[in-house]
């Protein structure tokens, strides 16, 4: 099957690519390189798939540049491209709007009349719910901040084009870790401060707590929407939660070291608890989640422990010192 994957050289697109090469289907990737953070850092991790003759990649902005090209001989097309994070959205919401609607509204619309379409997959998020974000698919979607009110906004944008008959399929993210996850998510800022002996900001209470899904098992999931009832949205996310203060327990456990701990008040918009019934999920797709939450931050602290991570250090540190720069 020829797969199309929008933000293909991020954290979970780039996971998303390899697996779906693996798998044997011919893959087109499309990114924009937003400067959301450095695209040195998406750069490394689309490093894997260079040689790979059945993946392609394309650097198109899905709100301005001609997407036909792209989209042709297209079959199943996996839409994880957007503008993520709680914090920024409520300072530039322009770019949220652009990329998580905008975006979203050509790409439905380049893709409107394509017959051979077998599945519009769009990945959301947990941030739909709210603060409150723990239960099954009919929890009330009230989300707390203009990320979330964005996404909900493009889920309903996407189900709005079911009357083309789009073959679409909604899968919710939760809090997603591993290897790749971007600079700017809690894990890594957590690691990295750690490795690099810094202070870790704790927003609030450090009460807040996360189901956690494990790259590897998101991915598998999201590979499995392929064959998904059309119309139907999954939540997906892994089986356990731990809190901001058992997640630096394990991670002082893992490197071996105390974290310093710089405290400040909590985020408006944060989420205060999430964990994903994926009841239906496993019920309809069989999946089931695989990795525990101590084997996957040990996975994740190795990674950015690894020679292959630590040029990227480098990167973001002199991509945020530019950022700073008055222009």
């Amino acid at each position: 099957m020829k797969c199309l994957v929008t933000g293909s050289a991020g954290f979970i697109g780039s996971h998303l690519c390899e697996r779906l090469v693996r798998d044997g289907h011919e893959v087109v990737g499309i990114d924009g390189f937003i400067p959301y953070y450095p695209r040195a850092v998406k750069e490394r991790n689309l490093a894997r798939l260079k040689s790979e003759p059945r993946f392609t990649q394309h650097r198109l902005d899905l709100r301005t540049d001609a997407l036909g090209p792209a989209l042709d001989g297209v079959e199943a097309i996996f839409h994880l491209a957007g503008m993520p994070g709680l914090t920024q959205s409520w300072t530039d919401f322009d770019a949220y709007q652009s990329c998580n609607l905008t975006a979203t509204h050509r790409l439905l619309e380049a893709v409107k009349k394509a017959d051979r379409l077998k599945r519009f997959i769009f990945a959301s998020t947990s941030s739909v719910y709210g603060q409150f974000s723990t239960g099954d698919e009919i929890m009330p979607t009230r989300p707390a901040s203009p990320y979330g009110v964005t996404k909900l906004a493009a889920e309903h944008l996407c189900h709005s084009y079911q009357a083309f008959d789009l073959p679409l399929v909604v899968l919710r993210f939760f809090s997603v870790y591993g290897p790749r996850q971007r600079p700017d998510m809690g894990y890594f800022r957590f690691i990295n401060a750690m490795l690099e002996d810094q202070p870790i900001t704790v927003f609030g209470d450090g009460l807040q707590v996360r189901g956690n899904t494990y790259i590897d098992d998101c991915i598998d999931a999201t590979a499995l929407a392929l064959n998904a009832p059309v119309g139907e949205t999954y939540n997906l996310g892994g089986s356990e939660t731990a809190s901001v203060w058992d997640i630096l327990q394990k991670l002082e456990r893992i490197l071996g070291r105390r974290a310093a701990i710089y405290r400040e008040s909590a985020r408006p918009g944060d989420q205060r608890s999430t964990f994903a019934d994926t009841s239906k999920l496993r019920r309809h797709l069989g999946w089931q989640p695989k990795v525990i939450l101590d084997d996957g931050l040990e996975r994740q602290v190795a990674w950015q422990k690894s020679a292959y991570f630590r040029p990227l250090i480098a990167a973001a540190k002199a991509w945020s010192a530019s950022a700073a720069a008055p222009h």
